[in-house]
């Protein structure tokens, strides 16, 4: 009775063992579909050539972007708009084109951001994001996640939500470093959300998970005195106005 019994209880746990492990089946190949909402008008700031514009301008623009991973290598893109239409030709084609790749097995970093027409492409180390993760918590595209708060780029904050049932350390454009894939995000200073609306583990282009190849390259901080020292030229560094506007601009250059 005792030999039966104890049968019995090996089959049971290894039943509820088999269970265990099939519900933490976790994710390390996927493509995930991101709904970016942008407060227009508030990124514009206040200056007089702003006010202007904003008569022409919803409040809120809405894009899509996409984040294929795998193999431990990832890219995030430019996908479409919800309304093509709403935002001048010259304020989008930057954002159909910017691309960022990441190696996060080797720590390569690669990004091409498109400023005023000009491409400037990027290859240098992932940057490092100092995070502090929360006990508050919230369910997206149907996956458990947990709060982080980063700073970027000195004094910008960024709300994320991970999950840690998707196997890879990225999110949009450079956020990285969390365990786990950011599926939310919102940087208040840029008036923007990132909410994730789909993941797919079947519709995933691997081909397309590359790096942009260009004959030279930059690397971040190049990147950041190139910029600088064209934006010197487009506003007055003492007018609240203008300098509100060019935070803006550059914050997104640099994300």
């Amino acid at each position: 009775m005792q030999t039966m019994t104890k049968k019995l209880f090996i089959y049971f746990f290894a039943m509820i063992m088999s269970y265990a492990g099939m519900a933490q089946t976790f994710i390390s190949r996927a493509s995930v579909e991101y709904e970016v909402k942008t407060n227009m008008k508030k990124t514009l700031g206040d200056a007089p050539w702003a006010e202007m514009m904003k008569d022409r301008l919803p409040n809120f623009v809405t894009s899509y972007y996409t984040f294929s991973f795998s193999d431990g290598k990832s890219r995030y893109g430019f996908s479409r708009w919800e309304d093509k239409n709403a935002i001048p030709e010259f304020m989008r084609a930057g954002d159909e084109t910017n691309s960022w790749y990441m190696d996060h097995e080797k720590g390569i970093f690669n990004m091409q951001k498109n400023v005023f027409g000009s491409n400037f492409d990027v290859m240098d180390s992932i940057p490092h994001i100092q995070w502090k993760l929360s006990n508050e918590s919230r369910v997206i595209a149907g996956f458990n996640c947990r709060k982080a708060v980063g700073i970027v780029m000195d004094s910008v904050y960024v709300f994320a939500f991970y999950t840690d049932e998707i196997m890879i350390p990225g999110g949009p454009c450079s956020i990285n470093g969390l365990p786990g894939l950011i599926l939310g995000m919102t940087i208040p200073r840029l008036y923007s959300s990132w909410i994730a609306t789909k993941v797919s583990v079947t519709d995933v282009n691997e081909a397309g998970i590359k790096p942009v190849t260009a004959k030279k390259y930059l690397n971040y901080g190049t990147l950041r005195s190139s910029i600088l020292d064209r934006v010197k030229e487009w506003g007055e560094p003492d007018d609240p106005s203008s300098k509100q506007w060019m935070e803006q601009f550059l914050w997104r250059t640099f994300l």
